[in-house]
């Protein structure tokens, strides 16, 4: 049996995904000075996280944000944080010649730690997941096979849409090499626009 109204839970993800959001600065900035490959920790730390909060929406907090917005605030404040570190990690990041395939280097752990955090701070996110994702449950059936064709089916197209955007960012290589640190500052101002934008819209 699939979820409730499933092809509108899927028009809504694509949407979500395709539209440029912080993972996806994040993940372009990491093509652009590291390689394709190693944008794969970036994108495989954002589904861990979301798999997390999925979960604990789910099955243990469904109702402890609603509860206590408190928790939804810490959290903002946090993502806000550290999206200004990534920001100025971008721009004092050494910009390397892509056709030499010499890139800085930088732990797999620290791609997925950057993903992860990035996802897992995300009031958008937490918004996301206890307020949108039940609306597709039945709750009178068998929730837990619904529950993992959804996010199954979030994960991957989540996946696939992150690589996409590293892919596409890799494919302009040619006009980041005539603009070496153009993509690195305008990503950093972008991840800063963002957490100003998060500080003074949303509140809980």
């Amino acid at each position: 049996m699939l979820p409730l109204e499933f092809i509108l839970f899927l028009q809504i993800i694509i949407i979500l995904f395709i539209t440029p959001g912080t993972p996806r600065i994040v993940i372009i900035s990491n093509s652009v000075n590291f390689g394709i490959k190693k944008c794969v920790w970036t994108a495989l730390g954002d589904i861990t996280a979301n798999i997390i909060q999925a979960t604990l929406v789910i099955f243990f907090i469904g109702s402890f944000f609603s509860d206590y917005p408190v928790f939804l605030k810490i959290l903002k404040w946090i993502g806000i944080f550290y999206l200004c570190y990534l920001a100025y990690d971008l721009s004092n990041t050494r910009q390397m010649h892509l056709t030499s395939k010499k890139f800085e280097k930088k732990s797999n752990l620290s791609f997925f730690k950057d993903g992860f955090i990035v996802a897992g701070t995300s009031p958008k996110a937490w918004m996301f997941f206890p307020f949108i994702f039940p609306q597709f449950l039945d709750f009178q059936s068998n929730y837990i096979a619904q529950f993992l064709v959804l996010i199954t089916t979030y994960i991957i197209l989540d996946f696939l849409s992150l690589m996409g955007y590293a892919i596409l960012a890799n494919k302009l290589v040619s006009w980041i090499n005539a603009n070496p640190k153009t993509i690195n500052n305008v990503s950093a101002c972008i991840l800063v626009l963002i957490a100003c934008f998060i500080g003074f819209t949303q509140y809980y």
